[in-house]
């Protein structure tokens, strides 16, 4: 696992100067800044609008009395997501611009997170009601 990361740490910004120099080989030197620039500022907004709807989604679904995990990790992507587009280069962008693409985003997290239906009270569907955490407790005064 260490040796993929350090691969990684590598590997990733010398791709990232290679598809540079290509770019600015094709449409010269100041375009290609210029069009780093605007994937920088165009996916900071992005981020931001999804952001904002994030918290808004987050907030639902506490008034409802859950907890918004799925949400988090959510919002944990758009950071990433931020993250790769803030830094220079074509291939972060790309892989920043897809992460901010929602049904993307819930395959990511399907793909670690399963999600269980909460359990209710005997004769209650599942998934309905508050979820009941079972456990002992102490109270020491």
């Amino acid at each position: 696992m260490p040796l993929i990361i350090l691969s990684l740490f590598i590997g990733l910004p010398l791709i990232e100067l290679y598809f540079l120099i290509q770019v600015g080989d094709e449409i010269g030197a100041l375009p290609t800044i210029a069009l780093s620039i605007l994937t920088a500022i165009i996916g900071t907004w992005l981020v931001r609008l999804q952001g904002f709807g994030l918290l808004m989604r987050v907030r639902e679904v506490m008034d409802r009395g859950e907890v918004p995990a799925l949400e988090m990790l959510d919002g944990a992507l758009i950071l990433v997501a931020g993250l790769f587009l803030l830094l220079p280069g074509f291939l972060t962008d790309g892989l920043g611009f897809l992460l901010l693409v929602p049904p993307f985003r819930r395959w990511m997290v399907s793909r670690f997170v399963r999600v269980v239906p909460a359990q209710g009270h005997p004769g209650q569907p599942a998934g309905q009601g508050p979820r009941v955490i079972e456990g002992d407790y102490r109270r020491e005064d």
